[in-house]
């Protein structure tokens, strides 16, 4: 994941000089769309397969295209993610027995570059691949299911922290797609992003399994909670989770995106 993440910005850097290499092509285009697709998550419950668990995701967008290889791109995004140990093949995680699903929403600005000159209504420029990176705020709540019931995490400071972790923090978002136009006023995109976070609680595990003694629980379901393993209570200050390595969460899927048309306002003569 770094090595895509330097990739991507290495790329937009050296790009930003055909910048002036392509005035000739500037224009103005301004466009709405919305976003179907999934949303998954990697961090501890989930620790490499790609696509697991998926859930359905869904966002709006506004894009302002002032260049046929620039775009910028604002919108929000909505959807769950989920990791569950018991589907893991891991002997580790199997011990573990954790579960979390938590909704992800989130607020971000892009930039896009385009690798071939892209226009909608321009069917010499109608079809391109594009890569994205920019920055988004996103919003949480990791909860747990026992029985019937799903039970927020935070609160509960299942791993003994002195204060929880926020619930609100910042991404890197960046990515890859394609684009292509499908009628003088519409596109169509497919993309697939990564989002760096800079929390591991994405799934309420990072640390170790508290001590009781030392920093007791407020409520029942905080030690059921906490260690859910086939040896619960005797884990003291094991290793819950990889505190090492931050969580990820992604959106893939489709874009349906239409262009604006502006009509100017009317210019009258008047006679002297």
């Amino acid at each position: 994941m770094k090595f895509c993440l330097y990739l991507l910005l290495i790329i937009l850097t050296w790009n930003s000089s055909l910048f002036s290499q392509t005035k000739k092509r500037n224009f103005r285009q301004h466009e709405v769309g919305i976003f179907l697709g999934g949303a998954y998550y990697i961090g501890d419950l989930n620790p490499r397969k790609q696509f697991n668990l998926t859930q359905p995701a869904a966002g709006l967008f506004y894009r302002f295209t002032p260049n046929y290889r620039y775009a910028f791109r604002a919108g929000f995004n909505w959807g769950n993610v989920m990791g569950d140990d018991s589907q893991s093949e891991d002997a580790d995680q199997l011990q573990r027995n954790l579960n979390f699903k938590s909704q992800i929403m989130e607020f971000n600005v892009l930039a896009e570059f385009n690798f071939l000159e892209y226009r909608i209504s321009n069917d010499k420029y109608k079809f391109t691949t594009f890569l994205f990176l920019g920055l988004d705020v996103f919003t949480f709540k990791p909860r747990a299911q026992m029985g019937s019931h799903w039970i927020d995490l935070q609160p509960l400071k299942t791993e003994g922290q002195t204060n929880g972790y926020r619930l609100t923090q910042m991404a890197i978002p960046f990515g890859v797609g394609a684009k292509i136009n499908v009628s003088k006023k519409v596109g169509i995109g497919l993309e697939w992003g990564p989002r760096k976070t800079f929390t591991d609680y994405l799934d309420d595990v990072s640390g170790t399994y508290p001590d009781p003694d030392i920093t007791p629980f407020t409520t029942i379901n905080g030690p059921k909670l906490s260690d859910r393993s086939k040896n619960a209570g005797s884990n003291v200050n094991e290793q819950r989770g990889n505190p090492r390595t931050k969580d990820w969460y992604f959106f893939f899927g489709l874009t349906l995106n239409f262009k604006l048309t502006f009509v100017a306002p009317p210019c009258y003569a008047y006679d002297h």
